[in-house]
């Protein structure tokens, strides 16, 4: 008898935005594998029994995405320990019947960094601009990567003080007005909030006050040159775009449900990248 067709999805609300069914399907035709990844709308209040159902409809599990990753953390039996100590889940799957929840966001960014900065994790103190999830998925990169002094810059302190009480040692908070300071000497800066996404558009912070050898990156990826990333590279600094974030955080996830680690390449980034163009 044929083995079932593998199932994986992708669920928030609202979700029709999400690029993961481009990733996941690209992966799927390169590999020829018999499975589908599905993009699936649902309301908090149905969360719960949506989560409680998916192995009887056969899922071998699926993304989570807002604003579903907080809960998602709470209903899951098991937890890796990214998603510990990120506090979110944003990856599902199943082992021996049993439905555990992981965090995949800290990876993507480090996978980033790695493919388009090797070598970055040793270039100096970094500065994280905003105290929400994504944040503590960064700052537990920084942390798994032998950074030792990360400055957290957030307009609300006592967000920025949470995340030092959460990540311990060597996280710092600040308020805005100590940016600049904070920036000279510095040798990663890294923008985790939304200002400079379409709509928001803004500079999250001055890179001119950076030193020549500094990395600078955005989680943001709509568009793929932020008005940081534009600032950052008329000064000449290296620069890395949000998209990889995405496409690396992919990674673990696809091979879990479907058994193949699939590569990021420049064929997938190009097919995200043409689908970031507005239609007209």
């Amino acid at each position: 008898m044929a083995e079932a067709t593998k199932k994986a999805f992708v669920t928030g609300h609202p979700i029709k935005h999400s690029r993961s069914p481009k990733i996941h399907g690209h992966w799927l035709a390169k590999h020829g594998i018999d499975g589908s990844y599905e993009a699936i709308d649902v309301a908090p209040q149905d969360f719960p029994e949506f989560l409680a159902t998916l192995w009887k409809s056969g899922y071998r599990g699926g993304n989570v995405t807002i604003p579903h990753k907080e809960v998602a953390f709470a209903q899951v039996a098991r937890r890796d320990d990214a998603a510990e100590q990120i506090g979110a889940v944003n990856t599902l799957w199943f082992e021996d019947g049993t439905l555990w929840g992981g965090n995949t966001d800290a990876h993507g960014f480090a996978a980033n960094l790695d493919d388009h900065a090797p070598g970055w994790a040793t270039n100096g103190p970094a500065v994280v601009l905003g105290a929400g999830g994504a944040s503590r998925a960064v700052i537990h990169a920084l942390k798994q990567r032998g950074v030792g002094d990360i400055r957290i810059v957030n307009r609300t302190l006592a967000r920025a003080q949470e995340l030092c009480d959460r990540f311990g040692a060597g996280v710092t908070a600040h308020g805005p007005e100590a940016t600049n300071e904070l920036l000279t000497g510095a040798g990663l800066l890294i923008n985790a909030t939304a200002l400079g996404m379409h709509g928001n558009e803004g500079l999250s912070a001055d890179p001119s006050r950076l030193p020549d050898q500094a990395i600078v990156t955005d989680i943001v990826y709509v568009p793929l040159e932020t008005p940081l990333l534009a600032a950052a590279r008329a000064r000449k600094l290296k620069t890395v775009d949000g998209l990889g974030m995405l496409l690396h955080q992919a990674v673990p996830g696809f091979e879990r449900w479907f058994g193949i680690r699939p590569q990021v390449t420049a064929e997938l980034r190009a097919i995200i990248v043409a689908d970031l163009v507005p239609k007209a």
